[in-house]
């Protein structure tokens, strides 16, 4: 019988190669608080992010959170309940209010043809998501901030190590946040990140200190922060997995292609577009079940992977808007997109070991679901 396949696993650096980059650290007794590794990881994220500055937070969800604080925002911030709990927790966790916008039925990014009819005179940032790695369209969302002296916030967790026009992904908005959570194409076991260009230093000095408790100097406590520094563990794994991360996506782009090249064009089944000027990372693949043309829904195609020991994931559903803890405060009639992907989609198996074999396992048992009805 076949191992169980989960539907990521994390990539890891050799266990003598950890263990070498964490060795110093019995000499030094220096484990967390911006130690050597967090400053090293710092400095070597900035050149292969191609970006201009970058704080170390403890986990991606804190950098939205903090970006937010650091920000100074009030009113509304619009954003799309395609994403994970965290997108619109964080928004709501700062007294702020998410307004939804739908998404594009294409690449399930925010869809920005909905979005300046969101906005009000309390509309004070966008935080659009880069979904599975597809790159929200940046220039109309550029376009309609400059227009109404908005701040745009990306979360930018699907998207480490993309380039969009020969630029880091993270380059772009006023602030881009990343999560280095163990299920991510780059991983520190937990961890994120906020970048932002050097036009806001202030920002950016507002931001170290909100991860510090709200510490100014030694005697000075200015404001309420948190605690989310990364510790000198996690920022080695970091480090480490940094070293291998461009072999780690190469491997999962040919998983891909092997996904392509038995699920493309198969009627009923929609996958990620391949966007031009988007050099990719291959962080996720997801397929979307028409079943009306197709012969199956998704949740049957979930069921029957599961017989067979893949797991898969029902990612994103159900939508933030209609989470439990926001029941009966957003309509969902408004973002009908969404609703209609997110009852569809499946993300399947996808990791840079994954054997190809088990690719065309995971696909016979998906192309024959039409047939167990």
């Amino acid at each position: 019988m076949a191992s169980d396949i989960l539907v990521t696993r994390s990539s890891m650096p050799s266990y003598e190669e950890y263990c070498e980059e964490i060795k110093d650290m019995w000499d030094t007794h220096w484990l967390t608080n911006m130690g050597p590794k967090h400053k090293k990881l710092q400095e070597e994220l900035i050149e292969y992010l191609d970006v201009e500055n970058i704080d170390l937070m403890t986990n991606g969800h804190m950098a939205l959170e903090l970006s937010l604080q650091a920000l100074n925002l009030k009113g509304e911030v619009i954003t799309t309940p395609f994403t994970f709990a965290s997108t619109t927790h964080a928004i709501v966790r700062n007294g702020l209010e998410p307004v939804f916008c739908d998404i594009d039925p294409v690449d399930f990014t925010m869809d920005v043809t909905k979005l300046e009819s969101l906005i009000t005179d309390r509309t004070c940032a966008i935080m659009p998501v880069h979904v599975y790695g597809n790159v929200c369209n940046i220039e109309e969302i550029d376009r309609i901030a400059k227009k109404y002296g908005l701040k745009v916030i990306y979360d930018a967790a699907h998207t480490f190590g993309e380039t969009y026009k020969g630029k880091g992904i993270g380059s772009y908005g006023d602030v881009s946040c990343f999560s280095f959570h163990a299920t991510k194409v780059f991983n520190s076991i937990e961890g994120g990140a906020v970048c932002f260009g050097n036009e806001l230093k202030d920002f950016g000095l507002d931001l170290y200190r909100l991860k510090n408790f709200g510490i100014r100097g030694t005697e000075v406590v200015d404001a309420v922060g948190a605690n989310a520094k990364m510790n000198e563990f996690c920022a080695a794994m970091g480090i480490c997995n940094l070293r291998h991360v461009d072999e780690e996506i190469n491997k999962r782009r040919i998983v891909v292609e092997r996904y392509r090249s038995h699920l493309d064009g198969v009627a009923g089944i929609q996958l990620s577009p391949i966007q031009k000027d988007v050099k990719p990372n291959y962080a996720y693949f997801p397929v979307v079940f028409d079943d009306k043309v197709f012969g199956a829904t998704r949740n049957e195609v979930f069921d029957k992977l599961a017989e067979h020991g893949i797991g898969a994931r029902k990612y994103f559903y159900p939508l933030t808007n209609s989470f439990d803890c926001f029941h009966g405060k957003y309509d969902l009639d408004q973002t009908p997109v969404a609703r209609y992907i997110s009852n569809r989609v499946l993300t399947l198996p996808l990791y840079a070991d994954l054997a190809l074999e088990d690719v065309d396992r995971i696909c016979a048992i998906i192309l024959n679901c039409n047939n167990f009805r």
